[in-house]
């Protein structure tokens, strides 16, 4: 509904831009996006069917990385099939339930992402600076908890922000949307009313979530390393970081990326507003692309698994 005052009262349908200032060129922008979106579902499945096939497989650093390729896949397409029909088919319209809800799973998958990394790091640090009790302290119900509290803890703590944009916020000054998603600053700066409460918890999220995961990462990594260095034989110590180096690689694009368009987005640094889209495209695009190719080519078992389903069908 459309007021006097010339703001929109509870729109029921937002407009996407998709990438503001560029367009004229989204349909060529379209194209590595797709790519990338294919490549990401391919390389996803294939590690988890490698690793749900393989029994050799059936051990926490793999079944957490399928767990990783399950996220992945769902964080691919809550975004990539309506940022393609916006690029190619023009299809700008977007319900706003829809915007919510495709918001609410977008972030949630993101910050799975974040727990399963650190879930990981503590998988390393246990098998590096624990080994003898690796099995007794990774144990299946401790594992299965894992998982849960991983899950229950980005379910819970996302809901809040579509939560706080449907209860609060009534009055928008336009339904267009500067993005290519439904991505939660995004739409509440486009808000008439307060939004302090809204940027608050999405900061408080960020960093009670992220930030903290980010730091007991460091920790681990940080005892993995001295534990790596007291190894008196060379060769182990390069066997033993070798097992770390794809976890290392994953974590830190992940974490940059997020990080620099988390900040970017809240306090401007003077970007051009489709480098901010791109970036936020590409941090949530790059790392489901990515994940299965660095692990396929630095974890020897997934590379054996991949060469076995491949021979044993030919």
């Amino acid at each position: 509904m459309f007021l006097t005052n010339g703001t929109f009262f509870k729109p029921s349908v937002f407009t996407l831009i998709g990438v503001p200032g560029l367009e004229f060129v989204q349909h060529w922008i379209g194209i590595p996006f797709f790519i990338a979106f294919i490549l990401a579902m391919i390389g996803n499945g294939l590690l988890i069917t490698i690793i749900r096939t393989e029994r050799s497989l059936h051990e926490p650093m793999y079944i957490f990385l399928a767990v990783l390729a399950a996220t992945d896949l769902g964080l691919t397409l809550c975004i990539t099939p309506k940022m393609l029909a916006i690029f190619w088919l023009q299809s700008r319209q977007i319900n706003f339930n829809s915007c919510l809800i495709q918001m609410y799973f977008t972030h949630t998958f993101q910050f799975m992402e974040s727990g399963i990394l650190l879930a990981m790091a503590f998988d390393r640090y246990v098998a590096i600076c624990e080994p003898l009790r690796h099995s007794a302290i990774l144990t299946r119900k401790v594992f299965i908890s894992i998982i849960m509290v991983v899950t229950i803890r980005a379910s819970i703590i996302i809901i809040m922000c579509p939560l706080l944009i449907k209860l609060r916020l009534k009055h928008f000054r336009t339904t267009v949307i500067s993005h290519s998603y439904c991505e939660h600053m995004a739409v509440v700066k486009l808000a008439v009313e307060n939004v302090k409460a809204n940027k608050a918890y999405g900061l408080f999220v960020a960093f009670s979530v992220l930030g903290l995961d980010v730091i007991f990462i460091f920790l681990s990594y940080a005892f993995i390393f001295r534990a790596v260095f007291k190894l008196p034989q060379k060769e182990a110590r390069f066997k033993a970081f070798n097992t770390c180096t794809a976890h290392i690689f994953v974590f830190l694009q992940f974490y940059i990326l997020t990080f620099f368009t988390s900040f970017i987005h809240r306090f401007g640094f003077n970007v051009a507003p489709y480098v901010h889209i791109l970036l936020s495209n590409l941090y949530l695009l790059v790392p489901p692309f990515l994940n299965p190719i660095v692990y396929g080519v630095k974890t020897k078992q997934i590379r054996e698994g991949v060469f076995k389903m491949f021979t044993t069908n030919s």
